[in-house]
Order: C-alpha cells, then structure tokens, then sequence
C-alpha cells in the first residue's frame, strides 16, 4: 500500500494571501459591501469561494454568495491578465517535496483554488508533475468535506491509515480527520497553530523542515 502526502496549496505551498485578498476586496467594492480586515480575510482562505462569502456574510442570502464569489474569480483573473498575482513558494517546501519523494511517499494536493487556478499555480513553479492527484474545488464539496482526501487517497492506491495531510487552516486538519488521515498543521500559513490542534492535529510544523520529523513520529510509528 502506497504513502501518500496530501498538501494543501494556499498558505502551505504559496503565499498568496495578499493576491487572494486583494480579489475579495474587488468583489466586496463592486458590491458596495463594506470590506473585511485582512485578518477577517485570511480566515476563510482554504474554503470554496461560496462557502469563504457565506462565513464572512452570513446575513446575506445565497444569491449574493454565488455573485460575490463569481465577481471575486473575475478579479483574480484580472489581476492574473495584470501580471498582479503573487503566488511564492514558501521557503523549504521544495526541500520537503524533495525528501518526500526521496523516502518513497507519493505526492497529492487538496485545495479550495479551481482546477485552472492551482494547475496555473504549480506551473509556475514547474511542479505540477509532481503531484499524482490534484483534488480542487471544482469537482468536490468545500473543506472540511473529506471528498478531497478520498479521491486522491483513490487514485494513489493509499489508504486513510497510510496517508497525511499537511495544511495550514483548521478545515484542512477537519477534512483529515474526516477522512481517517493524519493531519499535521502548517504553523507558517494562515490559521494560529492552537486551532489546528483543536481542529485535529496531531503535530504543527513552525516552518517545511519541520514536517518531515513528524512524519517520523507520528506516521512512520
């Protein structure tokens, strides 16, 4: 039976939160709807776009989810056309990807991005081949749904008991536990490390090169 490592892309891979929340500024603004602080912002970053719109308005109606997430994938794009998205690699992921593979572990991504926007992204970085399954937004229901998980466990020939989630938000550590996966946090990305553990992590990881050592000890035995 397969390992598998299932990374999360959004503040575990990249650093895109300023990209992702200068969009939702866009949207907010054309909706003449009052913009959230950053730090409201990068709460939601990890869940699908509707559900991101219905946690930071929930008095609004469904309707006004769907458009704001429509207006915000518009402004993304327009920011893409601009040449405006940064998306950078966290410091030490290459390396953690590296040493991954080097002890056997197949490679996975679970995110709420669309299938054009992540595969964009890896491309960019020239990593895209690197992953033997890409679950998105697209085709599954948002975090903390284990959809996600269980498709790439799938197509991987993993099973819950052999594989890992590395993500940084507490709806990444909820899908693993969903899924029968362990989850380890990414404490560099966007969500405290105290909620990660709350939400089911086994262990938080300050920076990349710490994952590795908890793999060790909690899913190597």
């Amino acid at each position: 039976m397969n390992r598998l490592a299932i990374f999360d892309c959004d503040g575990t891979l990249v650093d895109s939160g300023a990209t992702i929340y200068s969009a939702l500024k866009a949207s907010f603004e054309q909706n003449g709807i009052e913009v959230p602080p950053p730090s409201l912002g990068r709460r939601v970053i990890g869940l699908s776009l509707v559900e991101a719109m219905a946690a930071l308005l929930p008095d609004e109606d469904a309707a006004s989810h769907l458009k704001l997430a429509e207006d915000y994938k518009a402004a993304f794009m327009g920011l893409r056309r601009a040449g405006e998205v940064e998306e950078p690699l966290f410091e030490g992921v290459l390396d953690l990807l590296d040493a991954l593979e080097h002890s056997g572990w197949l490679l996975a991504v679970a995110t709420g991005k669309s299938d054009r926007g992540l595969r964009h992204c890896l491309d960019q970085h020239g990593i895209h081949a690197r992953f033997v399954s890409l679950q998105t937004a697209d085709r599954h229901p948002s975090k903390p749904h284990p959809s996600m998980v269980d498709q790439a466990i799938a197509d991987a020939g993993a099973s819950p008991a052999r594989t890992i989630v590395v993500g940084d938000t507490s709806f990444d550590m909820a899908m693993a536990v969903n899924a029968g996966a362990t989850g380890i946090g990414a404490g560099w990305g966007y969500h405290e490390a105290q909620e990660l553990l709350e939400a089911g992590a086994v262990a938080v990881a300050e920076r990349p090169s710490g994952v590795l050592d908890l793999i060790r000890e909690h899913a190597d035995g």
